[in-house]
């Protein structure tokens, strides 16, 4: 069975500084907190695009669940809603994209180079 996530997608934010202290000190640890049944926590910094242009988006975050019953049941938690409602707030560059989506480990061969 594939693992499911939720996965955050936060607008390049109008004061780095500001979201980045909201984020790490708010919003992780209540994220972490309010979403029970999550297996695991992803969160990345988007550094650049290939092209060099500026990146759309800050950070990306993954709320991993065993299952889209665990998922769904989590996220329909009050305290899960208290922590998209967070996001929402802290997200000063826009609205954040949000996205529901299985995920398949694909193995490299043994010879893949990296």
């Amino acid at each position: 069975m594939p693992e499911t996530k939720i996965i955050v997608m936060y607008p390049m934010p109008t004061d780095v500084e500001a979201f980045d202290r909201a984020y790490n000190d708010e919003h992780v640890p209540l994220a972490k907190d309010s979403f029970k049944g999550m297996t695991k926590f992803v969160a990345t910094k988007v550094l650049a695009t290939p092209d060099g242009s500026p990146p759309k988006f800050y950070r990306i975050a993954e709320l991993h669940f065993p299952s889209m019953d665990a998922l769904k049941e989590s996220a329909g938690s009050a305290s899960a809603q208290e922590a998209v409602g967070h996001a929402l707030k802290i997200s000063s560059g826009g609205t954040p994209v949000f996205l529901i989506a299985e995920q398949e480990s694909i193995p490299l061969s043994a010879g893949a180079s990296s």
